[in-house]
């Protein structure tokens, strides 16, 4: 167990009177309980404690809301009324699928305080939901994530959590991965904050009776007296001096600054500033805005409710916002380009056009960034750097907007060849022209994805990416650029939880890298009076100082950090200069300290090629911010020299869904994988031209059509169907240049005639005679197919398909191009959105799809409360049928009807009673604005609101209840201890009320699957859901509407029937049938016994209910059975139509143990219509000589040689031929094999070494065995489909 952990288990409350009136029957209790215990036999006691419940016959009996075999883990609703108290997940690591819910009530107004004394949770993953109200429609404060512990000793990392509605909900969900310690929470009603910190005493105010407050001891205030201020005193009086008349803060006298003014002006040291300066109100904190500085003035937007990134850049009096998640709808992200002007306080919104390649688009995009940059031509470009897209997932292009122009433009870069991604940081460095992108939410390859720690330079005018590793990955952070150096802070930097080693939701870190050395450093974090971890804030660079505004630390914050760094004129010596420290680069340049951006103005421009020489390889050589590149001659140069010949860029692995992927003709989706790979250069084998998106194969061998047609079909082709201007084009010119050889052909091509009038294209295209052109007097009548005769003139003639042309082309398709999945974000349900063969998630409670590669950063503030990959749940709650699934989904409560007997409506609620969304016109409301509607669930007239737990009676409506909680007698054909299921041969949902009916299974099944009516079929063969059909693809024939179905058995065959399978228990008889030719020898057995009927007709109407079937063997309870039927007895030459029927039926007396193995073995005696085989066999031979003869080519493996193929032979051996028997169920197949040949290696002499060998063989149960579900292989959260029951023969 957790050190310190407590929890509740109950209380009871004795009054002093109820003691005393028990007293004198305490006598008499134990002198019974003695009598009685020496009469019984002890109580089974539990292996294991029951920490939250009561041990009763061995086995723990939990109280409500707790589950487990220790009764240890939180499931429910709990409802907290004391003063104080604690609540908790339980006393070890919280269950997979956790939901619990607890209502602290006080009284009207009254101030709630939680403390967290211990939280560890899954970061991003794992949620704990507070809301300042009785239900989930209450105003959101805080949602905790991660593990929280301080920073700094006696800091508090997060500030106590306070509700001021005289209530508190809290909601914990977890979902089906890691489960990690839990939390321990304290709360109070009506206490001081944080218990004054120490630092004072909790007073009652006087205006307001039931409020208190803390009386700060001196040198200490803030609410909860846990800011210190005036340290020292301010250093007075040389110094400054404590103002104690307004803020209580110190003001410092010119020559001095920081907190306590002991530092000078300049100073060679830096200091954090936690300013009293706040927006007005508490409403005004926000996470994934943008900040920006215009004249000295810092402007943030968006609205608090826009919770996604809305990257904005500012130009003289301009603010430029593109993209970003709009806040109605359901998470739409917008390609909307918004002005705002400065001086007359206007928004305009632009409509950019977009520029060349054709294809270019404007990416809609979130979690970006963008700046305004100068290009060396004078034009303003507007750059937006990466982003993550609904459709196109994570973008890594760089978009262009020109600010004159008007137009937009998606250029392409060279150099390192990025990954884009989401919550990046970035920062425009004017002097060179540079922007510098570091971390970021990112795709992997693999489908893999998360943080990363790059860090690129993106030279703007040159479009050049160079790439550096920084070593602290992270996203949703801020950076500035100070003194030449690139300064970060803050952050999300929980990677996924087995790689993470315990890295926290919200960072501290202070980080710094030095542009001139290339190298990063890790600074001190802010050393503050409070923890200020964060993430999703924002930062900005004015006046020598980089400011910080809100974020996101369980809380939305709105509060402002500024960062002073050291002051390059405080060095008054070179060496102080060039080792100014931490944070800052300094240059010494004639007996001054200049600031980087300064000094550098003054320096001789120095060239990198000789920098970059001394990388060896590719990888270091790009892996740095120096402006080096890699050619492929081996040697790594300066990025703006030039090189012979650049590798390839590796883009195909940087698109990361299906739809970006498709848009690059050079790329292929592989779903198997969920991975973008780059098309081979030659997508067609050896032999094949590649023409657009075909393969074409000239051939210069005379065959007819039809064998032209097998020639390609043999090849994996098709006769060509030249559809598209480009294909006719390349066969023409090849033709030509045949011609030019004296090497004159006149090819099939795969165009025939279809009807009377209409000619058609193999592909089922419509021939429209334009490339491609009849001869004058073409097509002939006595014509069918077509050939091309003169290519000069592109002369098509027709021709009988029988006779021979000079040649053929072929064509198959080149490579295999993924056909576009469709994006999650464009499911607008559970059902749709889980059921794509790529991974989507769905969020309920926000009503949108997700790709599982972006869900952390779709809701990067906890704003999903509840996600789901498979089995549904309603869309809402009245969609919930009874009461313990209502109150599983915490926005629901449950209205229950006056007649007590567990049938309700689930319906949105708090603990107060039902809640009502009022309709609005053109917009949707939010959940903010659901109001208490009591008269939904009127109490007067009867219903009972159950908000904490469902009222005891749970009988569905089907019966009342005895001991206030046993359903007495369940009516209306139900079962089950809730009366929540229907009898054996019914069916329906009898949930809330609902009707059970009779299973519809045409007498072939007792039973059927209890929610669908779906019947169980006893005679195998029979299938459908009302057991309708029979299951032919398998040899049953016959109709189960007026009969049954029989397995057609073949003659001279072993048949053995398996029923071992799972689907199989159900099964308890089973038929054949045979017709057969002569005299017939019959057995059959089984591992258990049956009974057996065997009866034989000629009618036609035979195996139904009208048949007439004469009876001639009937056996019961048997394991085995053998006869012999003979043609005398029978009268078979009289009857050659003559039908043996078997039933098989009651194979056990139960279904616990079906290991059925019956067999069916049929003999063949020639004794009977030798002669009328003889003519059949006769007629086959015939059929088979008719056929047309086509080549094979054989390759033969001859050991210690190397040969060359003509052709590519790829897989297993294939057959020489296999030609189908008259009706598609069996086929002759012919092999090549090689004859022993001794230690030599050779055959015999005069003999080949080489047979032809034919067999006859049963095709009627084959399937494709070459399709195989990649989807399984993607989402495993499906159960595989049974096993095939097939036929062995």
């Amino acid at each position: 167990a957790r050190p310190g952990k407590k929890w509740i288990l109950g209380e009871n409350v004795i009054t002093h009177n109820y003691l005393r009136g028990i007293n004198r029957y305490l006598v008499v209790y134990v002198l019974f309980y003695f009598v009685l215990f020496t009469h019984a036999s002890p109580a089974k006691s539990c292996d294991k404690n029951c920490l939250s419940g009561k041990c009763i016959n061995g086995s723990c009996v939990c109280d409500r809301g707790w589950v487990g075999d220790q009764c240890q883990h939180c499931q429910g609703r709990f409802k907290l009324t004391e003063p104080s108290g604690y609540l908790t997940d339980g006393p070890i690591n919280y269950k997979y699928k956790t939901k619990c819910t607890w209502l602290i009530e006080g009284y009207p107004n009254a101030v709630l305080r939680l403390r967290f004394n211990h939280f560890a949770t899954e970061c991003s993953w794992d949620h704990m939901y507070v809301y300042d109200g009785d239900s989930i429609y209450a105003p959101l404060v805080a949602v905790f994530s991660g593990l929280i512990v301080p920073e700094i000793r006696g800091n508090e990392t997060v500030p106590e959590v306070e509700t001021t509605s005289g209530y508190a909900l809290l909601h914990f969900f977890s979902d089906a991965a890691y489960n990690l310690t839990g939390f321990e929470i304290f709360y109070s009603i009506n206490s001081c904050p944080n218990n004054c910190s120490g630092h004072g005493k909790c007073t009652t105010g006087n205006s307001i009776a039931s409020r208190v407050y803390c009386e700060c001891d001196k040198y200490w205030k803030g609410e909860a007296c846990d800011i210190p201020y005036c340290r020292n005193n301010c250093g007075s009086p040389d110094h400054g001096y404590c103002d104690l008349t307004g803020e209580k803060l110190c003001v410092c006298n010119d020559s001095w600054q920081g907190p306590d003014c002991s530092l000078t002006v300049p100073s060679t040291e830096s200091f954090w500033v936690l300013p009293s300066v706040k927006p007005f109100g508490t409403s005004l904190a926000r996470a994934s805005h943008k900040a920006v500085v215009q004249e000295k003035v810092m402007w943030v937007w968006p609205h608090p409710e826009h919770t996604e990134l809305n990257p904005s850049s500012s130009t003289q009096d301009d603010i430029y916002m593109f993209g970003g998640k709009l806040e109605a709808g359901s998470g739409n992200v917008t390609d909307e380009l918004w002005v705002f002007n400065v001086p007359s306080r206007t928004w305009q919104r632009r409509s950019p056009v977009v520029g060349p390649p054709a294809q270019a688009q404007i990416y809609a995009v979130e979690g970006h960034s963008a700046h305004c940059a100068l290009l060396d031509s004078g034009e303003a470009i507007m750059v937006v750097i990466f982003g993550y897209s609904p459709i196109y997932s994570y973008v890594s292009n760089v978009q262009e907007y020109n600010l004159k122009s008007n137009t937009w433009l998606v250029p392409e870069t060279k150099g390192a060849v990025p990954q884009g991604g989401y919550g990046h940081s970035s920062t425009y460095d004017s002097a060179s022209g540079s922007v510098y992108v570091h971390g970021g939410y990112k795709a992997l390859p693999a489908n893999k994805y998360g943080l990363v720690d790059d860090l690129y330079r993106y030279e703007v005018n040159t479009r050049t990416f160079i790439l550096r590793e920084s070593g602290f990955p992270r996203y949703l952070h801020s950076a500035g650029l100070l003194s030449g150096t690139l300064l970060v802070f803050g952050g999300n930097t929980h990677n996924d939880t087995s790689l993470s080693n315990g890295a926290k939701c919200f960072s501290a870190d202070f980080l710094a890298y030095d542009i001139a050395c290339d190298e990063w450093k890790l600074l001190p974090k802010p050393d503050l009076h409070r923890d200020v971890n964060r993430f999703g804030h924002s930062a900005v660079v004015s006046n020598g100082s980089m400011y910080v505004f809100g974020g996101f630390s369980s809380v939305l914050l709105n509060d402002v950090l500024v960062y002073r760094p050291p002051m390059c004129q405080a060095f008054l010596t070179e060496e102080g200069c060039v080792k100014a420290g931490l944070g800052v680069r300094c240059i010494w340049n004639r007996g001054r300290c200049l600031p980087w951006e300064t000094a550098k103005k003054l320096l001789p421009l120095i060239t990198v090629d000789e920098r970059c020489y001394r990388f060896s390889d590719c990888a270091s050589c790009t892996a740095n911010t120096n402006g080096c590149q890699w050619c492929d001659d081996k040697k790594c140069i300066s990025a703006s020299s030039n090189c012979t010949s650049v590798s390839p860029p590796q883009v195909c692995s940087k698109l990361a869904n299906c739809k970006s992927c498709s848009l690059n003709p050079n790329c292929q989706w592989d779903q198997n994988q969920s991975e973008c790979h780059a098309l081979p250069a030659q997508q067609c084998s050896e032999g094949w031209s590649q023409v657009g998106e075909a393969c074409l194969r000239i051939n210069s061998s005379r065959e007819s059509y039809d064998n032209a047609q097998h020639y390609c079909k043999n090849l994996n082709g098709n006769i060509a169907s030249l559809t598209t201007t480009k294909q006719v084009d390349y066969v023409l010119e090849e033709l030509k240049k045949l011609q030019q050889q004296d090497k004159q052909l006149s090819p099939w091509v795969g165009l025939r005639k279809i009807n009377v009038s209409y000619w058609g294209w193999e592909d089922m295209t419509p021939f429209t005679n334009s490339s491609l052109r009849w001869l004058p007097g073409e097509p002939s009548d006595s014509g069918f197919c077509a050939y091309l005769e003169e290519p000069q003139v592109s002369g098509l003639r027709a021709n009988p398909c029988t006779a021979t042309a000079h040649g053929l082309i072929c064509e198959k398709a080149a490579g295999k191009r993924q056909t576009d999945t469709h994006p999650c974000s464009l499911h607008t349900n559970c059902a749709n959105c889980t059921s794509q063969a790529m991974e989507c998630m769905w969020c309920g409670s926000a009503q949108r799809c997700v790709d599982s590669t972006a869900y952390v950063i779709s809701f990067p503030y906890g704003q999903c409360l509840e996600w789901q990959t498979s089995d549904c749940l309603a869309q809402n709650c009245s969609g919930l049928r009874t009461c313990s699934q209502c109150l599983e989904q915490p926005e629901c409560g449950w209205c229950g009807d006056p007649s007590s007997t567990g049938r309700g409506l689930c319906m949105e609620g708090s603990y107060r009673g039902p809640m009502k969304r009022p309709a609005k016109q053109g917009q949707q409301s939010q959940s903010q604005d659901m109001s208490l509607e009591p008269g939904i669930c009127p109490k007067d007239k009867g219903y009972e609101w159950a908000f904490i737990h469902c009222p005891a009676c749970q009988c569905n409506g089907h019966s009342t209840c005895v001991n206030g909680s046993v359903c007495e007698q369940c009516r209306n054909l139900t079962t089950g201890p809730h009366c929540q299921t229907c009898m054996p041969g019914y069916h329906g949902d009898p949930t809330n009320g609902g009707k059970c009916q009779a299973c519809k299974c045409n007498g072939h099944a007792n039973v059927c699957q209890v929610l669908n009516g779906k019947c169980f079929c006893t005679t195998k063969g029979i299938k459908g859901d009302q057991c309708q059909l029979c299951d032919s693809e398998n040899r049953y024939l016959g109709n189960p509407l007026r009969g049954t179905c029989y397995y057609n058995l073949l003659i001279d065959y072993q048949f053995t029937f398996s029923l071992i399978q799972e689907d199989d228990h159900h099964y308890t008889a089973i038929n054949f049938m045979a017709s057969p030719e002569q005299n017939l020898d019959m057995s059959i057995n089984a591992s258990n016994n049956f009974n057996l009927n065997i009866t034989w007709s000629v009618g036609s109407t035979a195996g139904t209910i009208s048949g007439e079937e004469v009876p001639i063997v009937s056996k019961t309870n048997i394991k085995e059975y053998r006869d012999s039927f003979s043609c005398e007895k029978f009268t078979f030459r009289s009857n050659p139509n003559i039908t043996f029927y078997v039933y098989v039926s009651n194979f056990s007396c139960c279904f616990l143990s079906l290991l059925l193995v019956a067999a069916v073995v049929w003999k063949i005696k020639q004794t009977c219509w030798a002669s009328r085989r003889r003519e059949q066999l006769m007629r086959e031979r015939q059929q088979m000589a008719s056929r047309p003869f086509a080549s094979v080519a054989v390759a033969l493996d001859i050991r210690g040689e190397n040969t060359d193929f003509l052709f590519s032979f790829q897989g297993p051996p294939k057959p020489i031929a296999m030609e189908p028997c008259s009706g598609g169920k069996a086929a002759v197949l012919t092999v090549l094999m090689c004859l022993p040949s001794g230690p030599s290696g050779l055959p015999p002499p005069g003999q080949s070494g080489l047979i032809v060998a034919s067999a006859l063989i049963d095709v009627s149960q084959q399937k494709p065995t070459d399709f195989k579900d990649k989807s399984q292989a993607l989402k495993n959260r499906k159960a595989l489909p049974p096993a095939h029951q097939g036929t062995c023969v």
